[in-house]
């Protein structure tokens, strides 16, 4: 019970303070935000790593990938997005190098191989994914770096998490309720079929209310029920993937958590699995089914 409350109160906190960066803050203060949550949850990963005992380059990776959520800001708001992916390549490319030529003078380490594919890993599936955010948020509407992102993004922004994280929400409160039959318990004991259906159940029903809600209009983005319910679907099943690929890693580092940064639970990395999995799908889905008003 002590640890449900705690999972409520820092549901409400991240959530105001979700709430009031979309709404508010200029791009600047989320570019900000978003290399500090990069950098943190990239440090857990790293842990995770060296706990099954392979060595890595912990600061290249998160400079990497720091720099990769930076350019990406600097294109969209002083560029209008043009020739992103360009960009986007290029510094994934200078990247790679780097981690490569960072081995050259490890006379002492056995394991190079792994050191440096492990590395890699952490820039392709925390900022690379991460990123995807910001092409969310930026894509579809004019803005620059001292005001707030336009309302196509922050709309899409906001829907994308309030039907993941809603999901998470059902799949916890039924699972610890209901919870009998086991999902994948090689990978995470605790989750059951119970609660995957009750979060997949909730994520549906807040797509729908969230489209009813907007009329299905997301700024310059029209969406439709066909649209929501494809959506409501898709969206926490990918979020859950995410939630597993995460227990996986966890469980090979032989960690409950990737933290304590977050009062019941756990780190940054345990509350951004699910988005990382879901957010790249979103933003295609939305770039190529959803026209624009």
């Amino acid at each position: 019970m002590q640890s449900l409350n705690k999972r409520i109160y820092s549901g409400m906190l991240l959530a105001g303070v979700l709430g009031l960066a979309i709404v508010k803050a200029p791009v600047f203060l989320i570019c900000a935000m978003l290399l500090l949550i990069v950098a943190i949850a990239m440090l857990e990963f790293y842990a995770i790593i060296r706990q099954t005992g392979i060595p890595v380059y912990k600061y290249l990776g998160i400079a990497c990938g720091v720099t990769l959520i930076g350019i990406s800001f600097c294109v969209y708001t002083f560029n209008g997005g043009a020739n992103a992916a360009e960009y986007e390549l290029a510094v994934l490319f200078v990247c790679i190098m780097l981690v490569c030529i960072r081995q050259f003078p490890q006379r002492l380490n056995a394991q190079p191989m792994t050191t440096i594919a492990c590395t890699i890993l952490g820039i392709l599936y925390i900022p690379f994914l991460f990123n995807f955010f910001t092409k969310l948020g930026l894509s579809w509407d004019q803005t620059d770096f001292f005001h707030g992102a336009g309302v196509s993004g922050r709309l899409l922004s906001f829907y994308l998490i309030a039907v993941v994280k809603s999901a998470d929400i059902g799949a916890f409160l039924v699972g610890s309720r209901f919870g009998k039959h086991k999902l994948f318990p090689r990978l995470s004991p605790s989750k059951t079929w119970e609660g995957f259906f009750g979060g997949l159940l909730l994520g549906l029903v807040v797509s729908l209310l969230l489209f009813l809600a907007c009329n299905g209009h997301f700024g310059h983005k029209l969406m439709t029920i066909t649209d929501a319910l494809i959506l409501g679907i898709l969206l926490p099943l990918l979020g859950m993937v995410g939630d597993l690929v995460e227990s996986l890693l966890k469980r090979a580092g032989g960690a409950k958590d990737t933290g304590a940064i977050i009062p019941g639970m756990g780190g940054l990395l345990d509350v951004l699995d699910s988005l990382l999995t879901a957010v790249p799908f979103f933003y295609f889905y939305v770039l190529w089914f959803l026209p624009t008003i």
